[in-house]
């Protein structure tokens, strides 16, 4: 009987607190007195005897249009009585499921109010089938323990719901929200993407799947490298993600943001063939247009929308398999589809599940009932009797083994939650394409063919692979550069030859040859350290690559200095000469030449030593900033660039080049100094200098182009190599081409074009005379056909002389008192003729002084000769052989003191033919001056 209003009102506190867990529910009777199902004795008058009964079935769901989702509850009636239907047509079932609905209207209380009201006064139901709206299902589904009570839902995906300690009476015939996350992960590893990104809505339900989520990757060893949350706008976000390189970014929000999102990802240029997005796949049609509250356009988010990928769980089964009903899920979507339609009412995507849950709950009550009815005979002579903890237990046991295929597909349960079928689709070109499934049960993703369509070629990268990519020498520039040095090298070894072939020729030998092997050798050096400039890691491996980093700054050194060394000295040598001021005789033999060189290696040789040892040069690498691939691949180009350094490199470079550059300004210096001074034929300083100049300028160049193109290894080799095959080869050729040249064209050129000039130049400095040797006046040109005059007059007089010498010599007698007297006045005669002397007067006085001369060479010289001393002493043979050697003896000295200086001799005014210079009478009363030798001669 019905109980009195005050009743009601205990009744329905007691029944909160239940709800809560405050009390026991099933302790006390605090509704309607009647008996729980399995109460009574054993015997056929239980509920499970069987017979056609009838069994209730709680339903809560909203059914009031105004609710929240309550157009789910409407298209889910239509399946809920078909299937109940097709249960009582399959006569396998010995009961009919009677169902009745209670309206939750999707709020707490009042779905509180309504589970309240069918427990207490409603018949006494079995099975709890529904739950739609999350709230009002968690807190129904939390009390269900306390009544014995299981539930089956088919339509709430909430993932607070999969937590058995807190609902162990809660099933669903629908896959949580959860349920896509191993979906997910196992799309992913199809790709080979294992960099993530999350971006989520903070929201409970997001936040779980998130989490849930969180934990399958890290299983499945895939990085999440950015999880960004968000209430309102994402665009800050979205920013961050895009800043970590974030391609393959999992999307966890509802519709209404949905839009704000792609807007972002438009207006940061997230799309496209770099980036994929994963959201979630239940969103509504076109929910793109009906949830835009962005300033994007319709056409913008379309663009940043296309190809993303929606993950949802698959509503009815795509396999043409007859399940427990004998239909396929294609019939059964026609007959359902027929029942709405003659309802009135619009689709719902829950109704295959809702479908299912009943044959569920058909074959759970079959099985519990076949449990209880063989229980009962065991125990039939006792007093059988049966509570609803036994029941609910059982019923709880028989749920997790069901397994049968149904419309949605093969339906099972694992601790309550449903192992169904997830679905992928990809949003192509305004539309929604299904593009592949995941099978919970089997764990196996699949994937239809010619489907999936990406952006690009090949599927999105799942971050930004940054490929490195070494900045090496080019083999082509290497080619051209290591061919011009291997010609270099032949020229050299070719100069080489010609040096130490002709190494006893005149020319050769007056010009140092073993310096010019020196300058060779440098050379071929320099030559070979290119080829070890071009060798990169490219090449050769990282070890070898760092003892060339050793070799080739030693033999560079070494080149260097043997080479520039070798020319310095041959500078130094013509400076300490020619600016001799005093005019003393000054010997530089080679051997000290070679002194300075070695000692110039040797000090070389203490810095590598020392640098070697204590701070030895090593490989390291320098990185730079990403650069975009240039054949437009998803990747991005690292360029790095081998480098030989060690941890004071300034320092030892600093002491390198303060010291080549001293010696380099030096050997400038001496260069200019000599700048004037002009031997052709008989050595090399013009070309010398020339060279200092060259290496000087070009090195300092090199060396300051070198470091500014540290970055870029092509230019820096070309430079380097293209300095030092400009100044090994530039150097070689002064010295030497110029005497290949002279030796091919006049090989007599060093006996027959001997040649010195000086200028004087006086300048007065703390009161002394310094004289500088200058060349003559090439502009001069009076003066110049003023000397090639007085020059021929003299050569015509040398040529009369001769003929009167030879005259002379023939007269001869063997008279001893004879030969006083020609020594004493035809040979100071010759000696006032061949010593010409202060020959940088002005033009008025060195005319003047060649015509005096020429005068009194003009007199007779031998009339002056006493008659007397002629015809004293008797006559004797004159060529018996002591006239012959007493003519010899005359004549040679004489004929070696006239051509000496037409062959490279002794200056003519240095000695006479009898005595030496120091006790020539000519030679003791000259001042020191200017003598020049007389050329042509």
């Amino acid at each position: 009987m019905a109980p009195s209003r005050r009743g009601r009102g205990w009744e329905a506190v007691v029944l909160l607190l239940g709800a809560w867990g405050v009390v026991e529910p099933a302790s006390g009777k605090v509704c309607n007195d009647y008996t729980r199902p399995g109460g009574g004795g054993g015997g056929g008058g239980g509920w499970y005897a069987g017979g056609g009964q009838k069994l209730p079935i709680m339903v809560l769901m909203p059914m009031n249009e105004s609710a929240l989702m309550s157009g789910i509850s409407q298209g889910i009636e239509p399946a809920v009585q078909l299937a109940i239907q097709h249960v009582r047509e399959s006569r396998q079932y010995p009961f009919s499921l009677i169902t009745k609905i209670y309206d939750t209207e999707c709020d707490n209380a009042k779905g509180l109010r309504a589970f309240f009201d069918a427990i207490c006064y409603g018949p006494k139901h079995l099975m709890i089938f529904g739950g739609v709206c999350p709230s009002v299902t968690s807190i129904i589904a939390e009390s269900l323990e306390g009544w014995n009570l299981v539930q089956l839902s088919f339509a709430a995906t909430t993932p607070v719901l999969a937590d058995k300690k807190k609902y162990p009476n809660f099933f669903r015939t629908v896959p949580s929200d959860n349920a896509v996350n191993p979906a997910v992960v196992k799309f992913l590893n199809y790709y080979n993407w294992s960099r993530v990104g999350t971006l989520t809505q903070d929201v409970q339900r997001f936040s779980e799947v998130r989490n849930d989520l969180t934990n399958e990757l890290e299983k499945a060893d895939i990085q999440i490298a950015d999880t960004e949350s968000f209430s309102n706008d994402p665009c800050v976000n979205v920013k961050k993600l895009k800043d970590n390189d974030v391609r393959i970014i999992i999307g966890q929000f509802d519709e209404n943001l949905a839009s704000k999102v792609f807007c972002c990802a438009y207006n940061l240029n997230m799309y496209g063939n770099k980036y994929q997005w994963i959201i979630p796949g239940w969103y509504q049609g076109n929910w793109w247009e009906q949830a835009n509250s962005t300033n994007c356009t319709t056409k913008k988010l379309l663009t940043a929308m296309e190809g993303y990928i929606s993950v949802d769980f698959e509503p009815l089964s795509s396999r043409q398999i007859r399940g427990i009903s004998g239909r396929t899920p294609q019939e059964y979507e026609r007959e359902y589809t027929r029942e709405r339609e003659q309802k009135g009412v619009e689709a719902s995507k829950f109704h295959g599940f809702a479908y299912d849950g009943i044959w569920v709950i058909a074959k759970t009550l079959t099985r519990v009932m076949e449990l209880l009815r063989h229980k009962e005979q065991q125990d039939a002579y006792h007093n059988f009797t049966l509570d609803d903890r036994e029941v609910g237990k059982l019923v709880l046991d028989v749920m997790n083994e069901t397994n049968f295929f149904g419309v949605t597909g093969q339906v099972m349960f694992r601790n309550g939650e449903r192992m169904g079928t997830i679905k992928f689709t990809q949003f192509q070109e305004g539309q929604e394409v299904k593009v592949g499934e995941y099978n919970a049960i089997a764990d196996v993703l699949d994937l239809i063919n010619n489907t999936m369509r990406f952006q690009g070629v090949e599927p999105p990268k799942d971050r930004t692979f940054v490929r490195q990519q070494r900045r090496h020498i080019n083999v082509p520039l290497y080619a051209i550069l290591s061919t011009l040095t291997v010609m270099g090298m032949f020229m050299a070894g070719a100069f080489l030859f010609f040096n130490i072939k002709n190494r006893n020729h005149r020319l050769i030998k007056m010009s140092s040859p073993y310096m010019n092997n020196l300058i060779i050798l440098g050379g071929m050096l320099s030559y070979a350290s290119i080829f070890l400039f071009g060798l990169d890691g490219s090449f050769v491996s990282d070890k070898v690559f760092e003892t060339l980093c050793t070799v080739r700054t030693w033999i560079l050194i070494v080149g260097y200095t043997t080479a520039f060394g070798a020319m310095f000295a041959k500078t130094w040598r013509v400076h300490a000469i020619f600016k001799n001021v005093k005019m003393k005789k000054k010997i530089i033999k080679d051997q000290k030449l070679l002194i300075i060189v070695c000692g110039m290696l040797l000090i070389d040789l203490c810095i590598l030593i020392c640098w070697q040892i204590v701070d030895p040069l090593k490989r390291t690498v320098e990185e730079y900033s990403l650069e975009a691939d240039p054949q437009g691949q998803d990747i991005a180009i690292r360029p790095f660039l081998e480098h030989c350094e060690n941890t004071h490199m300034t320092i030892w470079l600093g002491i390198v080049y303060a010291y080549k550059g001293l010696l380099m300004l030096f050997g400038c210096f001496l260069a200019w100094e000599t700048r004037n001074v002009s031997i052709p034929a008989l050595n090399d300083s013009k070309y010398i200098g020339m060279s200092v100049y060259n290496v000087g300028i070009m090195c300092i160049i090199g060396a300051a182009v070198s470091f500014l193109t540290r970055d870029q290894p092509n230019v820096q080799f070309c430079i380097v190599a293209l300095v030092i095959i400009f100044c090994s080869t530039i150097t070689l050729c002064l010295v030497f081409v110029p005497k290949f040249v002279t030796m091919r064209t006049n090989p007599d050129a060093a006996t027959q074009n001997r040649r010195l000039k000086f200028t004087q130049n006086q300048k007065k400095e703390d009161s002394k005379t310094s004289t500088s040797v200058t060349s003559v006046n090439q502009t001069n040109t009076s003066r110049l056909d003023g000397l090639q005059t007085d020059n021929h007059q003299l050569r015509m007089r040398i040529t009369e002389l001769d003929k009167e010498l030879e005259e002379v010599t023939m007269q001869l007698q063997d008279t001893p008192e004879k030969t006083p007297y020609i020594k004493q006045n035809h040979y100071q005669d010759l000696n006032n003729v061949l010593s010409i002397c202060n020959f940088t007067g002005d033009k008025v006085g060195d005319k003047s002084v060649l015509k005096n001369h020429l005068e009194q060479k003009s007199q007779p010289q031998w009339g002056s000769m006493d008659p007397s001393r002629i015809s004293r002493g008797p006559l004797e043979d004159i060529n018996s052989p002591e006239h012959i050697q007493r003519r010899l003896s005359l004549q040679l000295p004489i004929l070696h003191h006239a051509y000496l200086p037409s062959i490279g001799g002794v200056d003519a005014s240095c000695s006479s033919p009898t005595t030496s210079p120091g006790s020539s009478p000519r030679h003791r009363h000259m001042p020191p001056s200017y003598r020049v030798m007389v050329s042509g001669l």
